[in-house]
């Protein structure tokens, strides 16, 4: 089902994707469109005995469950404003909705809507990793059916364009198409390689090493507090940066960096090493099998953003304001 080893990366190619796992993005542009193309996918799959799980915008939600009537109550809809806030949160819930229903072997259904109109900038960016990690999460064979609404009216053309990268198959109201520029796995390590946005001003770094990682709970927890943090939430963010600071450590750092600054919106700390991080799904899965840091960061943290290159690796993590 999914990849747990991060090596065996895999690509959906196009006839892969009748076979066995078609990632779909669907663009719409009314509401008349959205329920036409979503409502008929839901109840085939109903009809066809599988498991059906939808995430998907609050108001969205409410267009299928009248849609739908009665046969709602058979669909598990997720809050896809909760389930995304962070995207990296996605991957794991499509992972757990899997292993409870068909164990990898059946067919299943999903919609999965992370990318809405007003989504901030990083926030997008962070989608748009996590849509390009779905044609490596699962593996070709998996008889998952996945479907991405996109509102083409409202979402600027380059949030489109984008679609066609990481969608084998982009549907649109009477039709579907094999997407021309669907570039597959090497689109994740061309996203997960790129530079973040540079740090505000007066961000300045701290080192650490392993005789001094220690240290950086307490240092960083004031700077958290001084930055306009709650005493709790100070601590509870200094402690995932701690965690983060042993990380890079553990895979193999003599030192790194950590800094924190603050922006209109959010409170961001960022951790700078120099190893390679190679497993393009650290942080998305169950805790046990991997680092743990990440996937703490992940669920404690708005939002995470991961980039790694030959020369290092950056860890950011934001707290809204």
């Amino acid at each position: 089902m999914f990849l747990f080893g991060g090596r065996s990366v895999q690509t959906l190619s196009s006839t892969q994707a009748g076979q066995g796992y078609p990632h779909e993005a669907f663009l719409w542009h009314e509401a008349e469109d959205f329920t036409a193309e979503m409502v008929p996918f839901v109840e085939d799959g109903l009809d066809a005995g599988e498991p059906v799980m939808v995430a998907v915008t609050p108001e969205h939600t409410t267009w299928l469950r009248d849609a739908l009537g009665k046969r709602s109550a058979q669909v598990e809809f997720v809050d896809m404003y909760e389930l995304g806030r962070n995207p990296a949160r996605i991957i794991p819930a499509w992972q757990q909705f899997l292993d409870d229903h068909t164990d990898g072997m059946g067919p299943a259904r999903g919609i999965g809507e992370p990318i809405w109109p007003g989504r901030r900038a990083a926030e997008l960016l962070e989608c748009q990793l996590h849509e390009a990690l779905l044609n490596v999460a699962v593996e070709p064979g998996v008889p998952f059916w996945l479907v991405c609404p996109y509102d083409a009216q409202r979402l600027s053309p380059q949030v489109v364009e984008e679609a066609y990268r990481s969608h084998s198959v982009i549907v649109h109201a009477g039709g579907q198409r094999v997407s021309p520029h669907y570039a597959g796995s090497p689109h994740v390590h061309t996203l997960l390689s790129a530079e973040l946005s540079e740090p505000a001003l007066g961000a300045h770094p701290a080192r650490f090493s392993s005789r001094d990682v220690s240290r950086l709970l307490t240092s960083v927890k004031l700077e958290l507090y001084v930055a306009g943090q709650s005493l709790e939430d100070a601590a509870e963010l200094s402690g995932v940066k701690q965690s983060l600071a042993v990380s890079s450590l553990q895979r193999g750092s003599a030192s790194g960096l950590v800094r924190i600054w603050t922006q209109p919106d959010a409170v961001v700390c960022e951790v700078i090493d120099d190893t390679v991080v190679s497993d393009p799904l650290l942080g998305r899965r169950q805790p046990g099998t991997e680092d743990h840091a990440l996937w703490l960061a992940n669920q404690l943290c708005d939002l995470v953003q991961l980039r790694s290159t030959p020369t290092g690796t950056a860890v950011r993590v934001l707290r809204w304001l």
